[in-house]
């Protein structure tokens, strides 16, 4: 069951008494997903939901949200924890925690004791923020030509971080996979509406051919899915923008992950960090801004 568009009821109650005991006059539920919308003057939010185990498969839903304060803190892509309440003739949501990543793992949290000493040696840098305009940036594509991110103006854009070398299932392999899923649910709206950028953060060995060949693992298509890289402060000027943080080690790199989203205006509508998220989600999230007036 998908939520309308239009409709800012949060559930259709036949659903509610469906998943609600009959027993109980209210049951909680701890849920989870990805912010698509907030509506605070309907009190609402929208989220690409996880399963509730026994409850409901993952999908689409509006939920009331009694506490208008709770959507203060909430934007699109923002990956939230909530308690979701159930009685036979409402549901609402509480206590909304956005889910800072955090992760056990090597790389991500070698990133993050290694962050402060790179600010140490390169100052402060400007990362946007949900809303802004993204400034155009020259990198070159797997084809070895130009590309300027003007060049997609009117479309919408979606972007992520990787480095061909990365070993790791969950983190570059993981994102790469994501991009291949969109590519083909949204191959109808490549080129006209919408454009994916892979941006290597390892430039000085992913040139032009490397990144050909990488790309050719995924079938992804040389006009509307580029895969861009550049000199080395060129680079670094665009994964500062979207605060992706990347280090050398043993050869290899620890990096964090980001994943954005920029409307058709070219301002930021979305940047997702970590890998907590499906690629259902993600697309869920891209729909949004691609059903968004021109």
């Amino acid at each position: 069951m998908k939520a309308s568009n239009t409709s800012h009821r949060p559930w259709t109650l036949l659903f509610l008494l469906f998943i609600l005991p009959a027993a109980h006059a209210q049951q909680r539920y701890a849920a989870s997903g990805v912010v698509l919308s907030v509506d605070p003057a309907h009190h609402s939010m929208r989220v690409s939901c996880d399963e509730i185990r026994g409850v409901m498969e993952g999908m689409i839903m509006t939920f009331a949200v009694p506490d208008a304060k709770s959507l203060a803190s909430l934007s699109r892509g923002a990956i939230v924890d909530f308690t979701l309440v159930v009685s036979h003739d409402a549901s609402h949501a509480e206590n909304i925690r956005v889910r800072r990543y955090e992760s056990a793992d090597r790389e991500p949290s070698k990133v993050r004791r290694l962050e402060a000493l790179d600010e140490a040696l390169r100052g402060p840098v400007h990362t946007l923020a949900v809303g802004q305009a993204v400034p155009d940036f020259a990198l070159t594509d797997q084809q070895k030509r130009p590309v300027h991110f003007h060049d997609f103006a009117g479309r919408v854009v979606a972007l992520n971080f990787v480095y061909t070398r990365c070993l790791l299932p969950e983190y570059c392999i993981r994102s790469s996979n994501n991009f291949g899923a969109l590519q083909k649910q949204f191959h109808d709206r490549l080129g006209k509406d919408l454009v994916l950028l892979t941006i290597t953060f390892d430039p000085v060995h992913d040139q032009p051919e490397i990144l050909r060949e990488y790309s050719k693992g995924w079938n992804a298509d040389p006009e509307n899915w580029r895969f861009l890289t550049g000199t080395s402060p060129d680079v670094q000027r665009v994964c500062d923008l979207f605060g992706v943080n990347f280090l050398p080690d043993e050869g290899l790199f620890a990096h964090s992950l980001h994943t954005a989203i920029i409307d058709r205006n070219g301002k930021l509508v979305a940047n997702l960090e970590g890998n907590e998220f499906t690629a259902k989600q993600f697309a869920d999230l891209l729909e949004t801004a691609l059903d968004s007036a021109k």
